[in-house]
This record gives C-alpha cells, structure tokens and sequence, in this order.
C-alpha cells in the first residue's frame, strides 16, 4: 500500500479516504459496517467525517454518521484509522447548519462544543485531523486559528485542516499561524474531479509552495462521473432524484451546478477515455483524482458496499501520460462544466 502524508503533518495515510456522509440516511448502520470494513479490510486507514453528517442535514439525524463510526471503531486498534471530522461551518455561510439551533461560528465556544461531541460520538479522546467545514467571514480569523491551536495544545486534536475554502482564506489562516506561533492548516477539503479543476488556478499552486495538502471530496461529481445521469435520466433512488423531492433551494442550485448540458457532455467523453483503456469511468475519475502531486488522499464514498469496487481499484492505478493528457483536452474544449 501507497502512503502520503498530510502537508507536513505525522499524519500517513493511504491515498484513498472513505467518506461517511451518507451513514444513517442513506446507507442504514448495517450498510455503513459493510462499507466501512470493506474499506479497512482493502487497507483503506483513512475515514473522513463530520458533525453535520449525514447529508442531507437534518436536525433529528446530525451526528449520526459519527455514531455509527464511532460503535464500528470499538473492536479496531485506534492508531491504525486516521479520524477526520469537521466543526460545522458558520451560519453565516453556505447555509445554517441544524445544529446548535443553527447559530454556529467558528469562534471559540462553538470549535469546543463541536470537539466535545465529535469526541463523545466517535467514542475517542483524539481527532487525528479536525477541519472547518466552511468558513466564517465574520468571527476575524485570529479568533477562529487561536481556538483550534488551543485544541492542539490540550492534545484533543492532532493536526487542523480547512474546507469549502478560498486561497485568500487558506494564505490568511496560515499566515496567521505563522506569525502567532499557532497550529496551521495542514489540509484543504474542497471539491475537485474531471468535471471541476478549478482548484488547480489558484489554490494547488499555494499548496505546492505551502506543503499543503488536497483532500479532495466528490470525485465523482456527485456521482455524475458514473455516467448514471447521461441522456438526461436522474435514477430513482439516486442522491439528485432524492435531492429532487426535497424542492430546497440549496439542492436545487446544486442540482443544475452538477448536471448540466457541459457536464454531461463532458463525463461522455471521460466515458470514452475509461473504455478506450478498459477500465470504468469510476476508476478513471478516482485515479485521475489522486494523480496529482497536491493531493494527499482523495474521499470516496458509497451508499452500498458494491459501490466502492471500481473505486477501489484506482489504489492500484497509476494514470499514463496520455490519459492525462486526454483528459486535459476535454478540459481545455469544456472549460469549467459546473460553473
């Protein structure tokens, strides 16, 4: 098994990571123990959470995914997984969480209230990597840094990492860490597949100068990138059929972000890539994923535990130059597909 390590953190990790968003809505307790011993049994030590989970947010289910974690965890040798989870972002942001009746910040009463439980749910007295999940444009981020250092300090979390965040935000943060003497963020969560490089105008030239570390979620595109969407067909069952019946805002927007005459057009092309080197659209969006040199480990995730198969197998895939470049003419004929 390959290992890379989290910016410049002790943190070794394989360059697959099985997220849990959807355990407790999507996948019940029973799937999620299928998915996350499949997971460890491949040699996957990497398990990426958060205290929002699953998704989509619901009052009554916040926390779930942690606790199905955390119960599944008991029987395993607690250094053998690396633990990531995330303090829900401000409400302010992206959205207000239904969590602590939606007033949260990233100041220093909600980072604790969040670790306290993340801790207790996890059924552990550590968190190997604790992450912002959004950024708070209103708490000044000296405030936010002094209070994660403080978790660091009292040995509750070992490294801290953000996600959903700007390259003025992650240069921000850090240089304040800097100059403070405070924790840095090791890592940067934030959405990258075929279908969305974004990452690579701005932010994965700070993480190669910053030793900082990718951990990219949604490599799939939402699950565009399986091409179970093409021809305009939305499955029944689907995360965008479920996301449909719901009739939020939010989704909705997500929804024509994700699929869309440019990315469908795109993922047909990635089709063809993946057939003409006998492998599935899935493996090549993984592999293609963790290719690159910014990227510690790339989150996966399932509702089933068949569903990680294909995944699964980019651990073993090393991307040839001419996929690459294959891949980056689709980019460069359609640029930016989600917006």
């Amino acid at each position: 098994m390959e290992y890379r390590y989290i910016g410049t953190s002790g943190l070794r990790v394989t360059p697959i990571c099985l997220g849990t968003m959807t355990f407790g809505q999507m996948s019940t307790k029973k799937q999620s123990f299928e998915i996350m011993d499949k997971a460890y049994d491949s040699g996957i030590n990497f398990f990426d959470n958060a205290e929002m989970y699953p998704v989509p947010p619901r009052a009554d289910l916040v926390g779930m995914s942690e606790e199905i974690m955390g119960e599944w965890m008991k029987d395993k040798p607690r250094e053998s997984i690396i633990v990531a989870t995330k303090v829900a972002g401000a409400a302010n942001g992206r959205f207000a969480a239904p969590i602590r009746n939606g007033l949260t910040a990233i100041d220093r009463f909600h980072i604790e209230r969040g670790i306290e439980g993340s801790l207790k749910r996890l059924k552990t007295d550590y968190i190997d990597l604790y992450q912002v999940h959004w950024p708070d444009t209103v708490i000044p981020l000296e405030e936010s840094m002094e209070a994660m250092d403080r978790l660091v300090q009292s040995g509750k979390v070992r490294y801290i990492g953000t996600s959903n965040d700007s390259a003025y935000g992650l240069t921000k943060a850090n240089e304040i860490s800097k100059y403070k003497n405070l924790a840095r963020f090791q890592s940067i969560q934030n959405n990258f597949s075929l279908n969305e490089p974004r990452f690579f105008d701005e932010l994965a030239h700070i993480c190669r100068k910053e030793k900082i570390s990718l951990l990219p979620f949604s490599p799939l595109a939402g699950g565009v990138l399986t091409g179970k969407y093409q021809d305009g067909i939305i499955p029944k069952g689907s995360r965008f059929d479920e996301y449909s019946a719901l009739n939020l805002a939010r989704l909705n927007a997500m929804q024509k972000r994700f699929i869309n005459k440019k990315t469908l057009t795109s993922t047909q092309r990635y089709i063809k890539i993946a057939n003409d080197h006998d492998m599935s659209v899935t493996t090549l969006a993984t592999a293609w994923s963790k290719h690159w040199d910014f990227v510690a480990s790339t989150i996966i995730g399932a509702r089933t535990v068949n569903q990680l198969d294909d995944s699964l197998k980019a651990l073993d895939i090393t991307l040839s130059d001419e996929i690459i470049e294959a891949c980056k003419k689709v980019q460069q004929d359609i640029m930016y597909p989600m917006g």
